[in-house]
Parts: C-alpha cells; sequence; structure tokens
C-alpha cells in the first residue's frame, strides 16, 4: 500500500521528470506503522466478517483500531477514506441481491471497563452543553445483524449489514425464522412504513443439535453459534435455514416521523406488535450501569442464546439527532463487552469412547460447571499427547473455557490445587468396550481399536455413517436407533438394513408405526443415491465426500474399486498411498465384499449412470477453477457439477494452483484483487459454456 496523493500530483512539473524511474521512499516511524495497521485490520476484519474464523479477540483488535486512529489524528496528510477507521467491516456474499440500506447500519464503539462507560457519558454531555442524560442498557446479543422493512404491517424486505451502506438481501431465509412476524396484526397503531434491526441468532439448542449432526457427518464444526448463524443465512436452500431453528431479537427502530421521544418507548411499542425485543432497562446512575454489568455478567450464561456483552445508549431520541455520529459509530451509544469466560472445576474421571473407525478419544468428565450458556460436564481431550502436554492428574482442578462462545475445551491445570499423591492419566491399553489391545497410528496421535468388525461402536457407527444426510440419508435411524437395531440382532452390518419390514421394526420395544415408515420409505429412496454418496457411506477409512467423488470419477463402477491394486489407486490425482492402501484393505476382507454384493442386490447404484458416462469429458482434466459471482444461466451448484462431469476440480480458494475463475455478476472483490494480483484468468458464463461445447 503507498500513501494517498492527489489525482493531478502526477501532471505537476511534468517538464522535470527524469527519463530513469525515481526510486520512491520507503514510509517509515508513524507512516508507517499507519500502512501496516490498515493491512493488518483490513486482513482481520476479513476473518470476521467474511470468513467467519476470527484469529484475534476483540480486545486485540479494538486496541489496534484505537492505535491507528490516534495515529491517524496526528497525521492528518495520511487520511484515507478507505481506511478501516472509516468504514465497518463486510460480510458480503455474491449469491444474493444487494440492497443499498435505506440509513447506514454502522457498529458500535467498544468498552471493556465501567472507566470507559463513563468516559463515554462524559463525552456524551459535553457534546449536549452539559444537558442531563437518561442511561438505556441492554443485552447484545451475539448474532449477525439485519435490518427488516414491513409496509403496511407486511414485512416487505430482510437485508444483512453488509458492509453498512449495503448488504443482502434475504428475505426469503428470514420468512422462515418463526419468531419473526410476517403480518402484523391490523388493529395495532404502527406507522405505514417503518423498520426494525436486531440480531439472527442461533440458539444454544440448536448449535449444539446442528454440531452434533456436522460432527456425524464428518463436517467442520461451527465454532460458535454467531458463525453458525451467519453461515445458515446465507444459505440458499431455504427449507435448510428453517431446519436449523433460528431465531431474533430486536434492538432499534427506525421511521419517518415515528412518534416515539425515548428509545424504552419505542422499544415497548415494537415488543407491543410482535417482536422479540432485546432485554433493555433504563438506569438510573453510573452505580446502577455498575450493578448491571456485574448482575448480567453472571446471568447470562443461564440465557438459551448466545451474549457477548451489553449496549449502553441514550433514552432520549432528540439527544441521539443532536449527538449525531462519527463516519463509523454513532456518539449516543457504546458496548460493553464481556471478557471470554474460563471457569475451574474438577476432574472426576477421564472415560474413554471408540469411534466409527476405532479411534480411541479420551473424555473428561467433570464437575458439572455453568459456562456461556449451557451445564458443562464434559469435554474432549482429543488424544494421548493432548493429556502429557497438559500434564493432568487424577482429580485436578481444570480450566474450562468457551472463549468466543466456542465449544467446551480444557486449557490448564491449577497445580496449586493438585491434591498430594495424585498420579498423571495413564491412557489405556485395550479398547474400552471389546478389550483388543490398542494399536497406535504410524505418524499420528491416535490410539486405535483393530477390531474393526465385531468392536460394537464401530459397528453402530458405521450404520450411523451409512444412513447419514450426506451418505444414503435414510431419515429416522440416528445414534439410539442404530443401538437398537444392532442389540436387537436386526442389523450387524450396513447390508442388513435392506432386510428391514415394517414388521420387524414396530416388534421392538417403544418402536411406533409412523417412525417403521418413514424408515422404510428412506431406505426405499436410497436406493437412487448416487454412486460417489454409496462409496462414501461404505465407511472406507480416509474416504470422505470428496475423494469418493474424486474415486466415482475415475473407477466409474464397485467392481473395477474392488479389484485396483494400491499402486493404481494411488495414481488417481487426489488419491494418495495412505488412501489408495485403505481402500485394498478394506476389499481384502471378504464380509465387506459380501456386504458390497448384498448391497447391490439391494438395489443400491454400484456404477455411475449411462447418462453421466456418456456425458463424461476430459475437457477440463487437471484443472482447478473457483466460482464466485451470481450467475444467469445455470445455478453454482450446477456449474459445479459440469466442472466435475468434465474432469475439473471444485476449489474453494484462489492460489497460484487456481486455472481459472469461473465469475458471474458481483464476483467477490477480494477474490478479484487475488486473481488480478496472480494473474489468474477471470471468464464468464458464456465463455464458460462455450468452452465445454468446443470439441
Amino acid at each position: 500500500m503507498q500513501i494517498q496523493r492527489s489525482l493531478f500530483d502526477d501532471f505537476e512539473n511534468n517538464d522535470n521528470v527524469a527519463e530513469q524511474p525515481v526510486k520512491k521512499e520507503q514510509p517509515t516511524g508513524d507512516e508507517a506503522r499507519i500502512i501496516e495497521l490498515r493491512d493488518l485490520l483490513n486482513h482481520h476484519n476479513h476473518n470476521y466478517y467474511v470468513l467467519n474464523q476470527p484469529t484475534i479477540s476483540d480486545q486485540e483488535f479494538d486496541r489496534l483500531m484505537r492505535e491507528l486512529q490516534d495515529l491517524e489524528a496526528a497525521h492528518p496528510e495520511m487520511a484515507d477514506p478507505l481506511s478501516p477507521t472509516q468504514r465497518v467491516g463486510s460480510d458480503l456474499s455474491h449469491g444474493f441481491e444487494q440492497v443499498l440500506h435505506e440509513r447506514p447500519m454502522m457498529s458500535l464503539g467498544n468498552s471493556y471497563s465501567i472507566e470507559e462507560v463513563q468516559d463515554f457519558l462524559r463525552r456524551a454531555k459535553d457534546g449536549l452543553g452539559g444537558e442531563q442524560v437518561e442511561i438505556v442498557g441492554e443485552m447484545k446479543y451475539d448474532g449477525t445483524s439485519i435490518s427488516v422493512i414491513y409496509e403496511n404491517g407486511r414485512l416487505v424486505r430482510a437485508v444483512t449489514r453488509g458492509d453498512g451502506v449495503r448488504g443482502d438481501d434475504v428475505t426469503a431465509n428470514v420468512i422462515t425464522i418463526r419468531s419473526i412476524p410476517l403480518q402484523l396484526p391490523q388493529d395495532l397503531d404502527y406507522p405505514s412504513r417503518f423498520e426494525v434491526r436486531g440480531e439472527i441468532l442461533m440458539p444454544w439448542a440448536s448449535f449444539e443439535r446442528l454440531n452434533k449432526e456436522r460432527a456425524f457427518n464428518e463436517e467442520p464444526l461451527f465454532a460458535n453459534p454467531r458463525n453458525a448463524a451467519a453461515g445458515t443465512l446465507k444459505l440458499q436452500n431455504s427449507a435448510e435455514v428453517a431446519r436449523r431453528g433460528l431465531d431474533a431479537y430486536f434492538y432499534f427502530l427506525l421511521g419517518d416521523n415515528l412518534p416515539f421521544s425515548t428509545h424504552t418507548e419505542a422499544m415497548e411499542a415494537i415488543k407491543s406488535w410482535g417482536f422479540k425485543v432485546a432485554h433493555t432497562e433504563t438506569l438510573e446512575s453510573i452505580d446502577a450501569v455498575s450493578d448491571f454489568i456485574e448482575r448480567w455478567d453472571k446471568d447470562r450464561k443461564s440465557l438459551p442464546v448466545a451474549t457477548d456483552g451489553l449496549v449502553f445508549k441514550l433514552n432520549s431520541m432528540r439527544q441521539w439527532r443532536n449527538l449525531g455520529a462519527t463516519a463509523k459509530s454513532p456518539r449516543w451509544a457504546i458496548a460493553y463487552k464481556f471478557a471470554p469466560e474460563r471457569e475451574c472445576t474438577k476432574l472426576k474421571s477421564v472415560s474413554y469412547e471408540v469411534g466409527r473407525t476405532g479411534v480411541i478419544t479420551p473424555v473428561a468428565n467433570l464437575e458439572p460447571v455453568l459456562l456461556s450458556g449451557t451445564i458443562v460436564k464434559r469435554a474432549s481431550l482429543h488424544n494421548e499427547d493432548i493429556i502429557r502436554q497438559l500434564d493432568i492428574h487424577d482429580g485436578d482442578m481444570l480450566y474450562v473455557e468457551k472463549g468466543g462462545e466456542i465449544i467446551p475445551k480444557i486449557v490448564g491445570v491449577d497445580i496449586k490445587q493438585r491434591e498430594p499423591n495424585s498420579q498423571p492419566i495413564k491412557f489405556v491399553t485395550h479398547c474400552p468396550v471389546c478389550g483388543t489391545p490398542l494399536q497406535r497410528i504410524e505418524g499420528e496421535a491416535a490410539w486405535v481399536c483393530p477390531n474393526k468388525w465385531e468392536c460394537k461402536p464401530q459397528i453402530t457407527g458405521r450404520i450411523e455413517h451409512f444412513v447419514a444426510r450426506h451418505a444414503m440419508n435414510i431419515d429416522g435411524i440416528g445414534e439410539e436407533v442404530a443401538v437398537q437395531l444392532h442389540e436387537s440382532g436386526l442389523v450387524n452390518n450396513i447390508a442388513d438394513l435392506y432386510d428391514l419390514t415394517i414388521e420387524k421394526l414396530v416388534s421392538l420395544d417403544r418402536f411406533q408405526l409412523k417412525s417403521a415408515q418413514r424408515i422404510m420409505r428412506g431406505i426405499e429412496q436410497s436406493r437412487q443415491v448416487p454412486f460417489e454418496r454409496v462409496i462414501f457411506a461404505l465407511s472406507i477409512q480416509f474416504v470422505g465426500e470428496t475423494t469418493a467423488k474424486v474415486l466415482a470419477r475415475n473407477v466409474h463402477n464397485i467392481d473395477r474399486l474392488m479389484e485396483m491394486s494400491a499402486e493404481e489407486l494411488a495414481a488417481i490425482p487426489e488419491i494418495g498411498p495412505k488412501i489408495a492402501q485403505s481402500i485394498v484393505e478394506y476389499f481384502a476382507v471378504e464380509s465387506n465384499r459380501d456386504i458390497v454384493e448384498r448391497l447391490r442386490w439391494a438395489g443400491l447404484q454400484m456404477a455411475l449412470s449411462e447418462e453421466e458416462l456418456a456425458n463424461r469429458t476430459t475437457k477440463l482434466e487437471g484443472k482447478k477453477i473457483v466460482i464466485s459471482g451470481v450467475f444467469q444461466h445455470h445455478s453454482r451448484e450446477e456449474y459445479k457439477a459440469m466442472i466435475e462431469q468434465n474432469g475439473g476440480k471444485n476449489v474453494g480458494s484462489i492460489s497460484k494452483a487456481t486455472s481459472f475463475v469461473l465469475a458471474g455478476d458481483n464476483m467477490g472483490p477480494a477474490k478479484l484483487e487475488k486473481a488480478k494480483k496472480l494473474g489468474i484468468d477471470i471468464i464468464n458464463e458464456d465463455q464458460f459454456l462455450s468452452m465445454l461445447d468446443s470439441e
């Protein structure tokens, strides 16, 4: 980045321009630090708003922002309208229509102590000429910001914050959220047109259910409910949005000629219209503010949704107008951020769980502790190496943290509270279920039970994996039903599922006819699941969804896959020796080959369809392609399928290895900039389709 210059600088004194390029002096001191901070803050803004993967704490981000603000104030010659201090971080995606906000959606300045809140109130009073102010405190819910517009009582548009000036139109997804009214009662007195702003949230219960599903399907877990809510709101499938159970709380009313003079009046009004409203209290003094902070730092832990702080506002809307705003934040409100939660609790025991692939996971069983809205009783210790690194002993007092509302993790030991003569935790040497001696995976930290075909958790785990949504998608069989089916003797391997009948299912304890019918419908529909998902469903170690697609694309049918050598498999792009050997070992087990034959007999798809084979080409073979933007002729998913059908590979991010970018309208600015920087070709829909049509 270079120091901003006037557009006309290059045209001044051009008679004196040297024939040879002049080496520019590198900025030093404060100028260099300003450039460095802008780049750093832009990077962290991108991580937070676009990737939903923050890598630093809010406190650290705000410390960097304050440093930049101070330096820019001291160096007005370095002013830049694109500085992070002059804008709100962006969460724009490009699968939605982008809409200008009627009024900018600004972000709040942050505070972390009662003294900083006092400074905010002092500045507000000074800005009002010493006028008295009334303070309102309210919950700051940790979700994704939304603006919803109503006309004549009907919801007409919902738009994300975006960059504060424009956002994504997510109306189709927002109307699936049951707590947001679609039509207000006609007999209520509300403006003919108004806007409400709030937070779309994923409640703890929905978050835990979703992450359990994702873990089962071997998908990356969401770090916290905010990330989950933001990701869900940007899905293209509104049915999936509805399934995930989002919620919403509102904290702001806007409109022309509103009949309210205070914020509390406005909140009471929208509450009476049917909206969920952020908890709000009027606070009479700074002592009341301090008490409010102390109380909610404790009480928020029992709320059904995640919070990351409080908001303090002036109550008077007239004072809002008089104080106005900076380029980034209103002067009449400030956020107060809670510190990341950490609790210390006693280790009761360490138990060991056996996964579908036989990996043994140690779990810390804890004295129950309340942390970020949930009672934590267990936390994964991951593997033996982690136990050794933390030096955990029997009965230790362990620190448990949910920094940023992350899934509970053990972060340390309070050595001072260690009991005399307590012994280090010893990792088990035999499977806790079947008693088989454990084996260490070469080059990894994991211990596994090698008794794959007789160890009960591995059997039931393979059943659960087979019926999962991204595999055969047989609805109605979760963990408990899988265990029940196995213990009853009805299902000892995945092929046994196709011998089930309604009569057999309803004979099980507490099994209802409707549940049996749902399972049988799922089994029938699974016969149409495509070949690559059948490969994935078999539970071949190291063969995930992507690898299964690569295999299906290259081997075409199950018979070829079963007969290939490790060398032949490893020669397939993206199939290394480790995966190849695992596939060979799987099909070397006679019982596995028997299962495949039974599944074939049951009618599962054991080859690519004739249509898929007929349409396959190598036109994009070896090419790694990034898709970005909104398309006119086909959907993104259709383009992804075309790329795979023609031998190419879909990749999510741009790198030097990217072959080209397939770009629609409104291509992501970050991807566009990176593609240009790396010299990656950008082609449009028509060019891409012509490429596929060519001989």
